[in-house]
């Protein structure tokens, strides 16, 4: 009884996180939260155990991620994942419509269980793979490419609907500046705006700030809170059921 209303507990509150979720025993998964059925499109446990094998068969073979085959022979995935630094615990799962996402593994042994906390990092790997290969950024200025954001703008409106937020985009015009003066205009929003936000370079003469938010009021405090003298700043937020292919119209 009293392990019954333990899982309860767990249950309710993995149910409230945005990060997918599992308890394992033994190495079968006991609880799965909200986020996890969600992602794979069943609606319980016992769904999932009936479509799904083994748990390390979620994770996609890719080489810059870890899978099965990087597992020793008689070792478990738990174990194997452990032995290697935090920042390299990452795996690719795909969804039910087969589209990937990258994930950092947070893992935690408590007796007999292990809870497990898969954090999405997918566009967050996209921004550094794209920084390495130093073609995201727009040289002149220092912000995000206008290209690079339209390279990746189904992932981020992926991203949004997963976390249930909207997206919002405020352009910033700055007609007085020269183009010498832009590379300081940027790092001054950069030092602003959430690291996951992305500054763009839209057009010669503007800016473009991307950010996911839950709700309008918080779209326009970030427009307060950036405000710069010098500049214009216009809000756009993303309707409801509006793509981001009508998203982007509307802010050219």
């Amino acid at each position: 009884m009293r392990e019954e209303i333990s899982l309860a507990i767990i249950q309710s509150i993995s149910d409230s996180q945005q990060d997918l979720i599992v308890v394992f025993e033994d190495d079968a998964p006991i609880v799965i939260n909200r986020a996890f059925k969600k992602f794979f499109a069943v609606s319980s446990l016992d769904d999932y155990k009936e479509e799904f094998g083994p748990f390390v068969n979620n994770f996609v073979p890719h080489p810059s991620y870890f899978h099965s085959e990087k597992i020793a022979k008689g070792s478990n995935w738990v174990d194997a994942i452990l032995e290697l630094d935090d920042s390299e615990r990452i795996v690719s799962m795909m969804t039910s419509a087969y589209e990937p996402h990258a994930f950092l593994v947070k893992l935690r042994k408590i007796e007999g269980y292990v809870i497990a906390v898969f954090e999405d990092i997918t566009q967050t790997l996209i921004k550094r793979i794209m920084i390495e290969n130093n073609a995201s950024i727009d040289q002149q200025s220092g912000a995000y490419a206008k290209n690079y954001f339209l390279h990746i703008a189904q992932s981020y409106q992926d991203a949004a609907s997963f976390n249930k937020k909207i997206i919002s985009a405020i352009l910033i015009k700055c007609e007085t500046k020269t183009e010498s003066e832009l590379p300081e205009l940027v790092k001054h929003f950069k030092g602003i705006i959430r690291q996951d936000d992305m500054l763009i370079r839209w057009e010669d003469d503007s800016l473009l700030l991307i950010y996911l938010v839950d709700n309008l009021t918080n779209a326009q405090r970030m427009m307060d809170k950036i405000y710069t003298n010098g500049c214009s700043f216009t809000l756009i937020t993303q309707k409801e059921k509006e793509s981001i292919k009508e998203f982007i119209k509307r802010i050219d």
